[in-house]
Order: C-alpha cells, then structure tokens, then sequence
C-alpha cells in the first residue's frame, strides 16, 4: 500500500496514527496564572538532548496545557505507569478550563520543587520543565513545546542496580487508535563501537 496524505488513505482509520510507535506518554501537569491545575496525557512526546536534558510535546489544538505554559513558562512531564491507566485515561476527559483533572482523575498530587506546579506523586518518573520555545506547525491548530529539565524526581523503588528499571516501572506507550503497551521486557545491544 502507498498513499499520500493529503490525497487520504482509505481506510477506516488513520494508520499514521499506529505507524509511529511505541510512543511514550508524557503526562503534563500544568498551572494557570489564577492556580488552575491542569494534568493531560500527550503521546506526541519524547527527550530530544542529553546536555542540558530537554524534552518535547506536541498540541494538536489551544489546549489548557499549552495556554497555561504560555502564561507561565513551566509545565511537568509525568511518566505512566501500567497501574495509572484509568487514573491517565480519566485525565484525558473534556473539562471545563476552571476544572483540576487532578480532582477529577484521582491522580495523586505532589509539589514540584524547581517549578510552580503540581506533579503526579507516584508516578515512575517527573521531569520538571522550563519552557524553552513554542514553536507553530504546519496544519490547522499544531504546536510544539519545548522545555528544558530542571528537576527530575524518580520513585525511589524504580531504581534497581544503580539504573532506572523501566520494567519494574512498568512503564506504559501509546501504540495508536485506541491501543496501548506495557513494557513487560528488555533486551540489552551492543553498538559496534562499545
């Protein structure tokens, strides 16, 4: 099969949406400048640099996460475990911009440090973030945010021989559509140069 997108695809569902994947799920907890919290999950997310740590969230849409970081100039990357699914699932539901997703999820809530907001207490990592650029994309309503790491908080039984164990954090991808994975294993590769 071959298609361009902006001739479609044809079928019944986007597979774009499924191609680019595992995708890890950045759970962003924001405030707004009136102390509106705000916590949604985006799995257009990934680190993009190592010196300093920096990571990324796409927007597709004005959405309470970006209005708030552009108010503030922070925001909170959250990473899910498999046993936050319907407490992150619940955090994706429509609410008004007055409304905290964290009250309304059942996420645990916890201070950051570095910033000014909250971030999910038992979550398997939290990269506390300051904005960097928002950058527009092409299409409609497409946004990029880019922020550097400030502070990172990691649940202290998720660290297992000095590293950080993503199995043991069960750590949860979007797969695409409606699908989602657990990482139940690892397997450990050499590059040619080590």
């Amino acid at each position: 099969m071959y298609y361009r997108p902006e001739d479609g695809h044809g079928l019944p569902h986007n597979p774009f949406n499924a191609i680019v994947s595992p995708r890890p799920i950045g759970w962003i907890s924001t405030r707004s400048a009136r102390g509106v919290e705000n916590l949604a999950p985006y799995s257009f997310f990934n680190a993009v640099a190592y010196v300093p740590p920096q990571v990324m969230f796409a927007s597709t849409g004005r959405k309470d996460s970006l209005a708030n970081i552009e108010q503030t100039g922070v925001f909170c990357v959250n990473l899910v475990g498999a046993n936050q699914i319907a407490v992150m699932n619940a955090s994706s539901a429509t609410l008004g911009r007055a409304e905290d997703e964290f009250t309304h999820s059942g996420a645990l809530r916890a201070p950051c440090r570095e910033i000014a907001c909250s971030r999910v207490e038992d979550a398997p990592a939290s990269l506390e973030c300051r904005m960097t650029q928002i950058l527009r994309l092409a299409g409609k309503d497409n946004h990029v945010v880019f922020g550097e790491v400030v502070g990172i908080h990691i649940r202290p039984d998720c660290v297992i021989d000095g590293r950080f164990d993503v199995v043991h954090a069960r750590m949860l991808a979007r797969l695409g559509y409606r699908d989602y994975t657990e990482v139940t294993e690892i397997f450990e590769l050499a590059r040619p140069d080590d």
